[in-house]
């Protein structure tokens, strides 16, 4: 089996890009530990995001250095809780400088993308993030083939051309 990064070094990695990182979220879930009450509040009309103040301070911060972090949601329409869930919190994070797209599923299953979540940063360096059968993160699988590193920023491309920014798909 590959070799997985994981915990401490997966964030690190992810943190370390100096110009752009992007994701792209392909899944309809996430099983996160420690975001499962924060879902359960929502859902139950009581948002809370204060947990999130650390990240958000943190994009604002690289944003205003002129660093940019990027994703690209491949949504199930009509939503589920959990990708409402997103949405919510996505206010958040765009307003503190992400640039968060969504891609309806039905419009990203003719563009040839990959089934997989993965993070681009700055464009070199790439990681195939791995799931268990119960959607929680295992870690990323790291890959250094020049060729596989353009072919996502090819899907990168695809993915951010047709994607729609959040002020859109939500206003």
């Amino acid at each position: 089996m590959t070799q997985l990064l994981s915990g401490r070094a997966f964030a690190d990695y992810v943190l370390g890009y100096e110009h752009t990182a992007f994701r792209l979220e392909s899944r309809e879930r996430y099983n996160e530990s420690e975001e499962a009450d924060h879902v359960r509040r929502f859902l139950a009309g009581e948002p809370d995001y204060a947990w999130n103040d650390e990240w958000a301070e943190m994009i604002r911060r690289r944003t205003r250095s002129g660093q940019r972090m990027m994703r690209v949601r491949v949504v199930s329409e009509p939503h589920s809780d959990y990708t409402r869930f997103g949405l919510d919190l996505a206010r958040v994070n765009v307003a503190a400088g992400e640039d968060i797209r969504y891609l309806p599923r039905d419009r990203a299953a003719g563009l040839d993308l990959p089934s997989y979540d993965f993070w681009l940063i700055d464009s070199s360096r790439l990681g195939i993030l791995r799931f268990g059968d119960d959607d929680v993160l295992l870690g990323a699988e790291i890959i250094t083939d020049p060729a596989e590193i353009v072919r996502h920023c090819y899907w990168r491309d695809v993915a951010w051309h047709y994607a729609i920014p959040f002020a859109d798909y939500c206003g």
